[in-house]
């Protein structure tokens, strides 16, 4: 369960990052009071999942969801840059996680 926790966090990780952009630096009410609550639940599920995965492991697998979801959010809804090279470093930071998720299970 505690694996569900971290997706979920990730998800609202995704949410609240993306929520900053359509706040327009908190100057908006209403995406800056969508980005305060994902935020909130984000840390939420992330404390959840921390309570039994070590804190290195699920911390770095909630950014790295946070981060290449951000990214990829932001080429398709955004226009930012879609080189070849950028989607390879995504693709990467999803490799990390796959294989942190797979040395946990693995060893404990």
């Amino acid at each position: 369960m505690a694996w569900i926790y971290i997706l979920i966090a990730s998800v609202f990780e995704i949410s609240w990052a993306v929520g900053l952009k359509y706040s327009h630096g908190f100057t908006k009410l209403e995406p800056t009071i969508f980005t305060v609550i994902t935020m909130i639940l984000s840390y939420l599920f992330l404390s959840m999942g921390v309570k039994t995965l070590p804190i290195g492991t699920a911390y770095a697998v909630w950014t790295g969801i946070g981060a290449a979801g951000t990214a990829l959010y932001g080429i398709l809804f955004f226009n930012e840059p879609k080189e070849l090279i950028r989607i390879f470093f995504i693709f990467l930071i999803v490799v990390g996680i796959i294989g942190l998720k797979i040395t946990y299970k693995t060893t404990s």
